[in-house]
């Protein structure tokens, strides 16, 4: 029994012995293994009275010896790794490999003097959005100056009229022989005045031959003057009587379209009643508030343009033609009345508008170029260039105009600043930056990020 436990010791040290010396052999110059242990040779040997395989079991259970080729592979699996770790960790001339930091993996980025932009005082042309309803500029409610019976009303809503056409006509019958009457009564007092002018011219011949006294001339004098009153007087009379009866017929005051139609043939007015509605299309205005803050900036005569929904992309222009001396109840806004140009009455009355208003920028204000402006989360930033690196700072702007290539600078940033305006991509906050020469040819410079 020893002698069988003594041989298999022997194997083992000799396939381990192998197995070392192959590992060795097969790594060669690519790295340093670390040997594999070798079992200390033991024998095994039965206490007396004992079987040997009951020794066993109390030893721990049975060994079974690993045979060479097994082990042979797995010291040929550790070399190769082994082998992997070391080229890992070296370059071709064997030096030990620099792990590659954010600066190795971020791209250059080349800036010139163009990609940056100086903040200064700029003379701006500033825009003020406003809303408001449309409205005709004249429009007006035609009403009845007599009362009678309509007898004649053929326009409805929609029809255009012309300044001076018949609209409507009241029932003339009475108002008819009003003034019949009262150009009678005209008629009797011209004959009346003939006939004291008369008597007058007669008295005054009696007077001068002493036929008759002054006191008697004096009293013909008085129904003369007296005569010419009353003519006066029958006159006046006889000329409202004749404005009543023209009355009767309403006619338009304007040129312009039906809007209502408040009455109907048959019906009896008295006279201010409403006959119909009338509105010129051919001039609106656009009653916008405007902020008390920003009403100092307005001026009359002042550029507007606005669009309009159902329109498109079409473009509506006015001006400024009134300011209201009062605030709106209720509000710090500022009536504003826009008139409006509508020579094909394409505009009608009630539309909303929304547009701009163009303001007079008088004084210079601080300005930066809006492509150096960008957003995250509604919130504005730049980039700006301090100490030769990129610093990522908040700003507060004013309005914003299509078409004007700087915006107002109202914090954050001072006259003198520089911000890129190149696109540079994010997260570029602490990057050192070498700004190119401006002269041609010059060469370049790189954004490095640290």
């Amino acid at each position: 029994m020893k002698n069988s436990a003594n041989q298999s010791s022997a194997r083992y040290d000799a396939a381990d012995s192998t197995a070392q010396q192959g590992a060795i052999d097969h790594a060669g110059h690519s790295a340093a293994v670390t040997p594999f242990p070798a079992r200390p040779a033991t024998t095994i040997s039965s206490p007396a009275g004992v079987p040997e395989h009951a020794a066993h079991d109390q030893d721990g259970g049975s060994f079974t010896p690993m045979q060479p080729k097994t082990l042979l592979i797995a010291a040929l699996v550790i070399a190769a790794l082994g082998g992997v770790a070391w080229f890992a960790t070296h370059d071709a001339g064997g030096k030990p490999a620099e792990v590659a930091g954010p600066a190795a993996n971020s791209a250059p980025i080349e800036l010139a003097a163009v990609d940056v932009s100086t903040v200064e005082p700029r003379i701006l042309s500033r825009v003020l959005p406003l809303s408001g309803s449309i409205a005709p500029f004249v429009q007006a409610t035609v009403k009845s100056k007599v009362g009678g019976e309509v007898e004649l009303l053929k326009l409805r809503e929609g029809q255009d009229v012309r300044e001076g056409d018949v609209i409507a006509r009241v029932d003339t019958r009475n108002l008819q022989a009003q003034y019949d009457r009262e150009a009678a009564a005209v008629e009797k007092a011209r004959a009346d005045l003939d006939l004291a002018r008369l008597n007058r011219d007669k008295n005054r011949t009696l007077l001068d031959q002493k036929f008759i006294s002054q006191n008697t001339f004096e009293q013909t004098e008085s129904a003369y003057a007296g005569s010419v009153a009353q003519l006066k007087l029958a006159e006046a009379e006889a000329r409202v009587a004749q404005i009543n009866l023209q009355d009767a017929v309403i006619r338009a005051p304007f040129s312009g379209t039906i809007a209502k139609r408040l009455v109907q043939p048959g019906e009896k007015v008295s006279p201010d009643s409403d006959i119909v509605t009338l509105v010129d299309l051919k001039q609106m205005v656009l009653d916008a508030a405007v902020p008390a803050a920003e009403i100092p900036s307005v001026r009359v005569g002042q550029k507007v343009r606005f669009r309009v929904g159902g329109f498109g992309d079409r473009q509506f222009e006015g001006e400024v033609q009134r300011i209201n001396p009062l605030t709106t109840d209720g509000s710090r806004a500022i009536p504003v009345y826009i008139a409006v140009p509508n020579a094909d009455s394409a505009l009608k009355g009630g539309m909303f508008a929304q547009g701009e208003l163009m303001l007079d920028s008088r004084q210079p204000v601080l300005a930066v170029s809006q492509r150096a402006v960008h957003e995250e989360a509604g919130a504005p930033y730049v980039y700006t260039l301090r100490d030769d690196k990129i610093a990522r700072t908040p700003v507060t702007l004013g309005p914003r105009n299509k078409g004007e290539p700087f915006v107002e600078v109202r914090g954050g940033l001072s006259a003198g600043d520089r911000v890129i305006v190149a696109d540079i991509g994010n997260d570029k906050g602490g990057a050192t930056v070498r700004v190119s020469s401006a002269e041609p040819g010059a060469a370049t410079t790189e954004v490095a990020a640290r």
